[in-house]
């Protein structure tokens, strides 16, 4: 923020920041003011201010918006956001800082998966536009209470999965909705993750504390535990308690061109498979495949018709192989998508869908993209922005994410319960399985609601 250190104010606040915030700057800024403002700067808190929320704050800060507070629990992490803006506000607790500073506008939330829909849902009850890293929430059933609250309170959202933005996702998305290569019947979509560790069975043993790191909020609704490096700063996406494993960290990406040009929906069934141990800390082993194609993990969705498109099966892979054949002589590459229809097949080689090629390539040598149907984006991060000022939707916003991010979470459902999963999308239920519903819906700790 623009104004200086309040130094009296400062002192009368220092106390206080050991339960919850590091430092206050004077945030006197009226809202009328803000709406005189001639460069309708939007007022930003950054909540999980390190690693990822860094490079979403470079990226805003790029368009010249207003930066007023920022949140982290660790602030040896943060350090590199905390110290490119010395005055503005610090926090460690985001209710703290929702409840406290009412200049903020918006918020970006870049947090471990578990705290998600707890930042968002805050700011979202508070009339705030919310950004939220991907996958939107750490569960299925608080994807779809994401998507409700965004739409009752009308604000402006994102989630991120930048690739949405791309010009050759959306050409990608309008060359299969034309037809180009005819009905889609069957998408592989596969992923290099995990490139963290998993497979552990056993908590990690009871470590000291950094002294910079707030570790009963970074724990926040999780289930009490002793720190250990093997959790945060990075780590915690292989354990169940914090991260979403693999398809949390890459489905939102891989499988997002082929969910909105093939428009899925929720799936009618969901079954997993895989060589590797399931327990309930981490998500299955990555192991060296050893050349065995079927070694590592497969989750396959099926679909039903859609008005004129038939049903589809699409299936997740992760360490085990997609059938090779399907790429035609193409390269093989460590993240990517196909979709395969009865005229050709659309290759994505990359993890958002940023190019793709038309195979067999012979068929396709003299083929041009039909006319643009969607809106082509002047950025992800600026679309948000546009959207906060009163501009359309982000593409990625959460009407669209929520059902993205529940589809791809029941991959998760199956893996853990275990069995198929026979989705029923309107009640949030997998039918004959009561035992599904603790990794649908999960439980937080004693003192976290939202």
């Amino acid at each position: 923020m623009n104004g200086k250190m309040n130094r009296r104010r400062f002192i009368k606040s220092g106390a206080a920041a050991g339960i919850g915030y590091f430092a206050v700057a004077d945030v006197t800024e009226s809202r009328a003011v803000r709406q005189n403002d001639p460069l309708n700067r939007l007022n930003i808190a950054i909540i999980g201010a390190g690693g990822q929320g860094g490079g979403n704050l470079s990226s805003l800060a790029k368009l010249n918006e207003n930066i007023v507070a920022l949140c982290d629990v660790d602030a040896r992490e943060a350090s590199g956001s905390f110290n490119k803006y010395p005055t503005v506000a610090k926090y460690q607790d985001y209710r703290i800082m929702l409840d406290k500073q009412k200049d903020i506008q918006a918020v970006v939330v870049s947090t471990p998966d578990h705290h998600h829909v707890f930042a968002s849902m805050a700011a979202m009850k508070m009339g705030k536009h919310v950004y939220c890293e991907k996958p939107l929430t750490h569960s299925v059933w608080e994807a779809r209470q994401m998507r409700e609250l965004a739409a009752k309170q009308k604000v402006a959202t994102q989630m991120g999965n930048s690739g949405t933005a791309g010009t050759g996702f959306r050409e990608g998305v309008e060359v299969v909705r034309s037809g180009a290569i005819g009905d889609v019947r069957e998408v592989h979509c596969w992923t290099n993750r995990p490139i963290w560790p998993q497979g552990m069975d056993q908590p990690a043993p009871p470590q000291d504390v950094p002294k910079t790191l707030a570790w009963d909020l970074w724990l926040g609704p999780a289930p009490a535990r002793p720190y250990n490096a093997a959790y945060a700063p990075f780590k915690w996406r292989g354990w169940w308690d914090f991260g979403t494993g693999a398809i949390g960290d890459m489905a939102c990406h891989t499988m997002n061109q082929a969910y909105m040009a093939l428009e899925l929906g929720a799936p009618s069934s969901i079954v997993a498979e895989t060589d590797r141990p399931v327990n309930n800390q981490s998500p299955p082993s990555r192991q060296p495949a050893d050349g065995n194609p079927g070694a590592g993990l497969m989750v396959t969705y099926v679909f039903p018709a859609r008005g004129k498109r038939p049903a589809v099966t699409m299936k997740w892979y992760e360490v085990r192989r997609p059938p090779l054949e399907l790429l035609q002589g193409q390269k093989f590459v460590e993240s990517g998508c196909l979709m395969v229809g009865s005229k050709g097949t659309f290759y994505s080689p990359s993890d958002y869908g940023g190019s793709y090629r038309l195979l067999p390539v012979k068929n396709f040598e003299r083929y041009k993209p039909p006319q643009p149907t969607l809106p082509r984006s002047p950025g992800h991060h600026e679309e948000w922005i546009r959207a906060c000022k009163g501009g359309a939707p982000a593409m990625a916003n959460f009407d669209y994410a929520g059902p993205l991010t529940e589809m791809a979470l029941l991959g998760n459902v199956a893996i853990r319960a275990g069995k198929r999963i026979d989705w029923d999308a309107a009640n949030l239920r997998a039918r004959g399985l009561a035992a599904a519903d603790q990794y649908i819906r999960r439980e937080y700790r004693k003192g976290w609601t939202f």
